[in-house]
C-alpha cells in the first residue's frame, strides 16, 4: 500500500509578511487608539492623544490583538487578507 502525498504549504514572502505586520499595527493602533481615547477623553481636533493609563491601555489592547488573534483565532485581519496564515 502506498502512502499519499503529503501536501507541503507554499511558502510565504517576507514582503507580504511584514506588510501584514504593519498594516495590522496601524489598523487596531488607529481603531483601539480612537476608542480608548473617546472613553478618556483624550479625543483633539487633530485625532486623539494619550497619556499614563489610557496610553498604557492602548499598548495592552495592541498586544492582546497580536496574541488572541495570531494563537487562538488563526492569524490577524491582515495575516487572513494577505494569506500568510
Amino acid at each position: 500500500m502506498s502512502q499519499p502525498d503529503i501536501i507541503q504549504p507554499k511558502p510565504v514572502s517576507t514582503a507580504r509578511k511584514v506588510f501584514a505586520a504593519i498594516f495590522d499595527f496601524l489598523f487596531i493602533f488607529i481603531v483601539a487608539g480612537y476608542l480608548v481615547a473617546r472613553l478618556t477623553g483624550g479625543v483633539t481636533e487633530e485625532g486623539f492623544e494619550l497619556k499614563g493609563g489610557p496610553a498604557f491601555a492602548l499598548f495592552g489592547i495592541v498586544v492582546l490583538y497580536f496574541v488572541v488573534f495570531s494563537r487562538f483565532l488563526g492569524g490577524t485581519l491582515f495575516q487572513r487578507l494577505f494569506g500568510v496564515r
